[in-house]
């Protein structure tokens, strides 16, 4: 008996997050791209969700399809070991408004 599936002991390294859209503009391309430049330091995958529209958060073309503008709430939905760092500098970075005035 082969057991090469073991996820019973495998720690859980899928995380959720609910961001709101801060700036003004909401997420257009430089926003998409900060996101995208963030997200691509970690090993981590990550999506966001919006009106049941799940995109890949390491494409910026997918984030601009959410339309996701000021006021709204993306689930972020990071897996991977790295996932908790991942949703951590995500966070800072919609808190900073994307360092928009």
């Amino acid at each position: 008996m082969e057991s090469s599936e073991s996820t019973s002991s495998a720690p859980e390294t899928k995380r959720e997050k609910t961001l709101v859209v801060q700036n003004k503009m909401g997420i257009h391309a430089r926003p998409a791209a900060m996101i995208v430049r963030a997200a691509n330091k970690f090993q981590s995958e990550i999506f966001f969700e919006k009106d049941q529209e799940l995109v890949n958060g390491k494409s910026i073309m997918g984030l601009m399809m959410l339309a996701a503008g000021s006021g709204s709430k993306l689930k972020a939905v990071a897996e991977g070991d790295d996932s908790e760092d991942l949703l951590r500098e995500l966070e800072e970075l919609f808190e900073r408004k994307f360092d928009e005035p």
